[in-house]
Protein backbone atom coordinates (compact mmCIF):
# COMPACT_ATOMS: atom_id res chain seq x y z
CA UNK A 1 0.00 0.00 0.00
CA UNK A 2 1.38 3.49 -0.94
CA UNK A 3 2.03 5.92 1.32
CA UNK A 4 -0.97 7.79 0.16
CA UNK A 5 -3.62 4.57 0.76
CA UNK A 6 -2.38 4.31 3.69
CA UNK A 7 -2.74 7.71 5.14
CA UNK A 8 -5.95 7.58 3.99
CA UNK A 9 -6.99 4.55 5.17
CA UNK A 10 -6.11 6.19 8.30
CA UNK A 11 -7.79 9.44 7.93
CA UNK A 12 -10.85 7.12 7.39
CA UNK A 13 -10.03 4.88 11.14
CA UNK A 14 -9.89 7.85 13.20
CA UNK A 15 -12.82 9.75 11.08
CA UNK A 16 -15.04 6.14 12.37
CA UNK A 17 -14.03 6.80 15.67
CA UNK A 18 -14.86 10.07 16.40
CA UNK A 19 -17.96 9.11 14.41
CA UNK A 20 -18.69 6.59 16.96
CA UNK A 21 -17.98 8.26 20.39
CA UNK A 22 -19.88 11.48 18.80
CA UNK A 23 -23.10 8.88 17.84
CA UNK A 24 -22.68 6.61 20.85
CA UNK A 25 -20.81 8.45 24.11
CA UNK A 26 -21.69 12.09 23.00
CA UNK A 27 -21.26 13.29 26.78
CA UNK A 28 -17.30 11.66 26.25
CA UNK A 29 -16.92 13.25 22.82
CA UNK A 30 -17.46 16.95 23.72
CA UNK A 31 -14.62 15.86 27.20
CA UNK A 32 -12.43 14.56 24.60
CA UNK A 33 -12.50 18.05 22.25
CA UNK A 34 -10.79 19.60 25.47
CA UNK A 35 -7.95 17.17 25.66
CA UNK A 36 -4.57 18.96 24.18
CA UNK A 37 -4.26 18.61 20.16
CA UNK A 38 -1.57 16.01 20.37
CA UNK A 39 -3.52 13.58 22.84
CA UNK A 40 -6.77 13.65 20.66
CA UNK A 41 -6.07 10.79 18.24
CA UNK A 42 -5.12 8.31 20.50
CA UNK A 43 -8.44 9.03 23.53
CA UNK A 44 -10.66 8.99 20.41
CA UNK A 45 -9.38 5.66 19.69
CA UNK A 46 -9.92 4.55 23.29
CA UNK A 47 -13.03 5.79 23.50
CA UNK A 48 -14.01 3.91 20.36
CA UNK A 49 -13.02 0.89 21.69
CA UNK A 50 -14.84 1.39 24.86
CA UNK A 51 -18.17 2.06 22.46
CA UNK A 52 -17.25 -1.13 20.45
CA UNK A 53 -16.96 -3.08 23.25
CA UNK A 54 -19.93 -1.64 25.14
CA UNK A 55 -22.28 -2.15 22.56
CA UNK A 56 -21.30 -5.71 21.87
CA UNK A 57 -24.14 -6.97 23.44
CA UNK A 58 -27.12 -4.59 22.70
CA UNK A 59 -25.89 -4.68 18.76
CA UNK A 60 -26.44 -8.33 18.58
CA UNK A 61 -29.80 -10.20 17.27
CA UNK A 62 -28.01 -12.82 19.30
CA UNK A 63 -26.28 -12.65 22.87
CA UNK A 64 -23.67 -15.84 21.43
CA UNK A 65 -22.97 -13.41 18.83
CA UNK A 66 -22.56 -10.27 21.13
CA UNK A 67 -20.32 -12.62 22.95
CA UNK A 68 -18.56 -13.81 20.12
CA UNK A 69 -17.76 -10.36 19.14
CA UNK A 70 -16.33 -9.30 22.32
CA UNK A 71 -14.14 -12.67 22.09
CA UNK A 72 -12.95 -10.99 18.88
CA UNK A 73 -11.99 -7.82 20.26
CA UNK A 74 -10.00 -10.00 23.18
CA UNK A 75 -7.64 -11.43 20.74
CA UNK A 76 -7.60 -8.45 18.39
CA UNK A 77 -6.18 -6.21 21.71
CA UNK A 78 -3.19 -9.20 21.64
CA UNK A 79 -2.73 -8.12 18.06
CA UNK A 80 -2.91 -4.59 17.94
CA UNK A 81 -0.20 -4.85 20.50
CA UNK A 82 2.09 -7.02 18.25
CA UNK A 83 1.38 -4.49 15.38
CA UNK A 84 -0.59 -7.18 13.46
CA UNK A 85 -3.12 -5.47 10.79
CA UNK A 86 -6.83 -6.15 11.58
CA UNK A 87 -9.31 -5.05 9.13
CA UNK A 88 -11.19 -2.62 11.74
CA UNK A 89 -11.41 0.90 11.68
CA UNK A 90 -11.08 1.08 15.63
CA UNK A 91 -8.05 -1.83 15.56
CA UNK A 92 -6.26 0.39 13.10
CA UNK A 93 -6.27 3.64 14.90
CA UNK A 94 -5.27 2.00 17.77
CA UNK A 95 -2.12 0.57 16.37
CA UNK A 96 -1.44 3.57 14.71
CA UNK A 97 -1.27 5.64 17.73
CA UNK A 98 0.99 2.63 19.73
CA UNK A 99 4.55 3.82 18.34
CA UNK A 100 3.98 7.12 19.56
CA UNK A 101 1.43 6.91 23.10
CA UNK A 102 2.62 4.12 25.41
CA UNK A 103 -0.26 2.38 26.41
CA UNK A 104 -0.59 -0.99 29.12
CA UNK A 105 -2.26 -3.55 27.29
CA UNK A 106 -3.30 -5.02 30.36
CA UNK A 107 -5.71 -2.26 30.68
CA UNK A 108 -7.84 -3.26 27.51
CA UNK A 109 -7.67 -6.88 28.07
CA UNK A 110 -9.00 -6.19 31.53
CA UNK A 111 -12.24 -4.21 30.15
CA UNK A 112 -12.76 -6.53 27.52
CA UNK A 113 -12.65 -9.15 30.11
CA UNK A 114 -15.15 -7.28 32.34
CA UNK A 115 -17.59 -7.38 29.76
CA UNK A 116 -17.63 -10.66 28.77
CA UNK A 117 -17.62 -12.20 32.31
CA UNK A 118 -21.02 -9.54 32.23
CA UNK A 119 -22.07 -10.92 29.31
CA UNK A 120 -21.47 -14.81 29.90
CA UNK A 121 -23.93 -14.25 33.30
CA UNK A 122 -27.71 -15.67 33.09
CA UNK A 123 -30.27 -12.84 33.14
CA UNK A 124 -31.26 -13.64 36.42
CA UNK A 125 -27.66 -13.74 38.27
CA UNK A 126 -26.87 -9.61 39.36
CA UNK A 127 -23.89 -8.40 41.77
CA UNK A 128 -24.85 -9.57 45.15
CA UNK A 129 -22.60 -6.47 46.62
CA UNK A 130 -21.91 -2.63 45.71
CA UNK A 131 -18.12 -3.44 45.71
CA UNK A 132 -18.68 -6.10 43.11
CA UNK A 133 -20.48 -3.46 41.01
CA UNK A 134 -17.69 -0.97 41.88
CA UNK A 135 -15.15 -3.69 40.43
CA UNK A 136 -17.28 -3.57 37.23
CA UNK A 137 -17.50 -0.30 36.95
CA UNK A 138 -13.70 0.05 37.91
CA UNK A 139 -12.54 -2.47 35.04
CA UNK A 140 -14.62 -1.13 32.10
CA UNK A 141 -14.68 2.96 33.03
CA UNK A 142 -12.03 3.37 35.26
CA UNK A 143 -9.65 1.25 32.90
CA UNK A 144 -10.43 3.60 29.78
CA UNK A 145 -9.36 7.38 31.93
CA UNK A 146 -6.08 5.00 33.38
CA UNK A 147 -5.02 4.66 29.24
CA UNK A 148 -5.50 7.83 28.41
CA UNK A 149 -3.78 9.31 31.16
CA UNK A 150 -0.88 6.30 29.55
CA UNK A 151 -1.35 7.92 26.34
CA UNK A 152 -0.46 11.31 26.75
CA UNK A 153 2.87 10.49 29.38
CA UNK A 154 1.18 11.33 32.52
CA UNK A 155 2.57 9.66 34.94
CA UNK A 156 1.06 10.20 38.36
CA UNK A 157 -0.53 7.66 41.09
CA UNK A 158 -2.68 10.56 42.62
CA UNK A 159 -4.22 11.20 38.71
CA UNK A 160 -4.54 7.45 38.89
CA UNK A 161 -6.43 7.27 41.84
CA UNK A 162 -9.00 10.06 41.15
CA UNK A 163 -8.99 8.39 37.83
CA UNK A 164 -10.09 5.13 39.69
CA UNK A 165 -12.95 7.55 41.55
CA UNK A 166 -14.38 9.11 38.84
CA UNK A 167 -14.37 5.89 36.91
CA UNK A 168 -17.03 4.36 39.36
CA UNK A 169 -18.91 7.22 39.99
CA UNK A 170 -19.39 6.92 36.37
CA UNK A 171 -19.61 3.30 35.63
CA UNK A 172 -22.44 3.29 38.31
CA UNK A 173 -24.20 6.07 37.26
CA UNK A 174 -24.56 5.83 33.59
CA UNK A 175 -25.69 1.49 34.64
CA UNK A 176 -28.59 3.21 37.12
CA UNK A 177 -29.36 5.86 33.76
CA UNK A 178 -29.87 2.60 31.46
CA UNK A 179 -32.00 0.94 33.72
CA UNK A 180 -34.66 1.28 31.94
CA UNK A 181 -33.19 0.29 28.96
CA UNK A 182 -31.94 -2.77 30.28
CA UNK A 183 -34.82 -3.45 31.54
CA UNK A 184 -36.85 -3.78 28.64
CA UNK A 185 -34.34 -5.89 27.04
CA UNK A 186 -34.97 -8.14 30.08
CA UNK A 187 -31.05 -8.81 30.44
CA UNK A 188 -30.02 -7.78 34.08
CA UNK A 189 -32.92 -5.45 34.41
CA UNK A 190 -31.53 -3.33 36.91
CA UNK A 191 -27.41 -4.07 38.03
CA UNK A 192 -28.93 -3.63 41.46
CA UNK A 193 -26.63 -5.62 44.00
CA UNK A 194 -28.85 -8.24 45.67
CA UNK A 195 -28.69 -6.77 49.03
CA UNK A 196 -29.45 -3.33 48.21
CA UNK A 197 -32.66 -4.80 46.35
CA UNK A 198 -33.19 -6.65 49.71
CA UNK A 199 -32.76 -3.85 51.67
CA UNK A 200 -35.17 -1.66 49.69
CA UNK A 201 -37.70 -3.92 49.25
CA UNK A 202 -37.08 -4.87 45.85
CA UNK A 203 -36.31 -8.53 46.51
CA UNK A 204 -39.11 -11.27 45.90
CA UNK A 205 -38.47 -14.74 46.94
CA UNK A 206 -40.61 -16.89 44.86
CA UNK A 207 -40.52 -20.72 44.05
CA UNK A 208 -37.47 -21.10 46.25
CA UNK A 209 -35.42 -18.53 44.54
CA UNK A 210 -35.12 -14.49 45.14
CA UNK A 211 -36.17 -12.64 41.99
CA UNK A 212 -35.47 -8.67 41.76
CA UNK A 213 -38.64 -6.53 41.06
CA UNK A 214 -38.92 -3.33 39.93
CA UNK A 215 -43.07 -2.63 39.91
CA UNK A 216 -42.57 -0.61 42.98
CA UNK A 217 -41.18 2.82 42.00
CA UNK A 218 -40.61 3.80 45.35
CA UNK A 219 -38.57 1.30 46.82
CA UNK A 220 -36.99 1.45 43.45
CA UNK A 221 -36.03 5.14 43.84
CA UNK A 222 -34.90 3.79 47.43
CA UNK A 223 -32.23 1.75 45.57
CA UNK A 224 -31.43 4.27 43.24
CA UNK A 225 -30.52 7.01 45.94
CA UNK A 226 -28.40 4.15 48.12
CA UNK A 227 -26.30 3.17 44.78
CA UNK A 228 -26.24 7.06 43.51
CA UNK A 229 -25.09 8.06 46.80
CA UNK A 230 -21.73 5.35 46.36
CA UNK A 231 -20.72 7.24 43.27
CA UNK A 232 -21.27 10.57 44.50
CA UNK A 233 -19.03 9.29 47.66
CA UNK A 234 -16.13 8.34 44.67
CA UNK A 235 -16.70 11.69 43.15
CA UNK A 236 -16.06 13.49 46.30
CA UNK A 237 -13.02 11.71 46.90
CA UNK A 238 -12.15 12.17 43.48
CA UNK A 239 -12.12 15.82 43.87
CA UNK A 240 -10.48 15.77 47.50
CA UNK A 241 -7.16 14.47 45.56
CA UNK A 242 -7.52 17.77 43.15
CA UNK A 243 -4.94 19.78 44.86
CA UNK A 244 -1.83 16.90 44.01
CA UNK A 245 -3.48 16.30 40.57
CA UNK A 246 -0.93 17.32 37.42
CA UNK A 247 -2.34 19.98 36.23
CA UNK A 248 -2.04 18.08 32.97
CA UNK A 249 -4.08 15.36 34.16
CA UNK A 250 -7.15 17.34 34.47
CA UNK A 251 -8.45 17.30 30.52
CA UNK A 252 -8.45 13.59 30.80
CA UNK A 253 -10.54 14.03 34.15
CA UNK A 254 -13.29 15.58 33.15
CA UNK A 255 -15.42 12.68 32.81
CA UNK A 256 -15.96 13.51 36.24
CA UNK A 257 -18.25 16.61 34.93
CA UNK A 258 -21.27 14.31 33.05
CA UNK A 259 -21.03 12.16 36.11
CA UNK A 260 -21.99 15.38 38.59
CA UNK A 261 -24.68 15.84 35.73
CA UNK A 262 -26.29 12.55 36.05
CA UNK A 263 -26.29 13.06 39.56
CA UNK A 264 -28.17 16.00 39.61
CA UNK A 265 -30.31 15.00 36.89
CA UNK A 266 -30.93 12.05 39.35
CA UNK A 267 -31.49 14.48 42.67
CA UNK A 268 -34.01 16.83 40.31
CA UNK A 269 -36.43 13.93 39.51
CA UNK A 270 -36.22 11.89 43.01
CA UNK A 271 -33.93 9.40 41.62
CA UNK A 272 -36.98 8.26 39.44
CA UNK A 273 -34.94 6.13 36.15
CA UNK A 274 -38.14 6.25 34.50
CA UNK A 275 -38.66 9.94 34.56
CA UNK A 276 -38.54 10.90 30.69
CA UNK A 277 -36.63 14.16 31.68
CA UNK A 278 -33.33 12.06 32.02
CA UNK A 279 -33.49 10.87 28.77
CA UNK A 280 -33.83 15.00 27.51
CA UNK A 281 -30.79 16.67 26.13
CA UNK A 282 -27.66 15.44 27.24
CA UNK A 283 -28.04 13.70 30.76
CA UNK A 284 -31.21 15.58 31.46
CA UNK A 285 -29.84 18.98 30.91
CA UNK A 286 -30.25 21.02 27.97
CA UNK A 287 -27.25 20.43 25.35
CA UNK A 288 -26.12 24.52 25.71
CA UNK A 289 -25.63 24.51 29.01
CA UNK A 290 -23.94 20.95 29.87
CA UNK A 291 -21.72 22.33 27.48
CA UNK A 292 -21.20 25.14 29.30
CA UNK A 293 -20.49 23.09 32.23
CA UNK A 294 -17.78 21.57 30.35
CA UNK A 295 -16.17 24.84 29.28
CA UNK A 296 -16.38 26.37 32.42
CA UNK A 297 -14.78 23.35 34.37
CA UNK A 298 -11.95 23.12 31.38
CA UNK A 299 -11.06 27.25 31.83
CA UNK A 300 -10.81 26.90 35.52
CA UNK A 301 -8.76 23.41 34.83
CA UNK A 302 -10.81 21.32 37.69
CA UNK A 303 -12.46 18.71 36.87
Amino acid sequence: MSNAAANGSLRSAFSYCVHQVRSYDYHHYLCLLELPPDMRRAAFALRAFNVETARAMDVASDPKIGLMRLLWWKDAVDKIFSNKLIEHPVAQALTSVLPEHKMSKSWLKRSVEARINDAKRDVTEVPETIEELESYAEETASTILYTTLQAGGIRSTTADHAASHIGKASGILLLLKALPYHASRNRHPSYIPTKVADKSGLLVKAGGRSEIHIDSRENLCNAVFEMASVANAHLQKARNLAASVPSEANPVLLPAVPAQVILDSLNRVQFDVFDSRLSKGVLGIPPLWFQLKLKWHSWRGIY
